[in-house]
């Protein structure tokens, strides 16, 4: 697992520890020194805690005029133990939408496991995007971790599935995922071949 970096080809257009309007504003990253961990395994140093004990993210791209950001996440989703998605909501979505952020791509391909707890904060979290014309979208996510999401209800205020699914997205530029995954939302295009 620590040979999982996060994707690093957008740093030209944007990094986040060098953005004063983002959370991670600031970090320093050792290179030579693993700590993180989840569980008993060691994860790549540029991962960024967010408060979880299992869940890492790196915000890949943001764009404040375009209202939307890219998030790439690493480890085990776990409401029912850690309540992830609190800490997700209060120390990075809640900073973001203050900045004008109101959609959101979640790239949870490194997502391994998700253990529901109650869906109260996805569904305010989808209620204050709608609110702002936005939207909340997983991409790529295991079939395990979606049937996990499905029975915990989340399609209710997430958008994920099989139409988010298998997105290459690496070869592209940040603004034509956004793109893709705005018209995925919105209906205009069903499927990409």
């Amino acid at each position: 697992m620590q040979d999982i970096e996060p994707y690093y080809r957008w740093r030209e257009k944007y990094v986040a520890d060098e953005d004063p309007d983002s959370p991670f504003f600031g970090r320093i990253y050792d290179e030579f020194k693993y700590t993180k961990k989840v569980y008993n395994y060691y994860i790549h140093p540029q991962w960024d805690e967010f408060g979880s004990a299992t869940l890492y993210t790196k915000i890949l791209f943001l764009d404040y005029e375009a209202g939307y950001v890219i998030f790439e996440f690493m480890g085990e989703w776990n409401d029912a133990l850690h309540n992830d998605v609190m800490f997700l909501k209060r120390n990075l979505i809640e900073p973001l939408q203050d900045k004008g952020i109101h959609k959101f791509i979640l790239i949870c391909e490194n997502v391994l496991n998700f253990h529901s707890g109650e869906d109260d904060y996805y569904a305010e979290w989808g209620e204050e995007a709608r609110d702002e014309d936005g939207w909340i979208c997983f991409l790529n996510i295991h079939n395990h971790v979606e049937d996990e999401m499905k029975d915990a209800r989340l399609q209710y205020h997430v958008n994920f599935g099989a139409y988010y699914n298998d997105l290459n997205w690496r070869p592209h530029k940040p603004n034509l995922l956004f793109q893709v995954v705005e018209a995925l939302v919105n209906g205009e295009i069903r499927r990409l071949v």
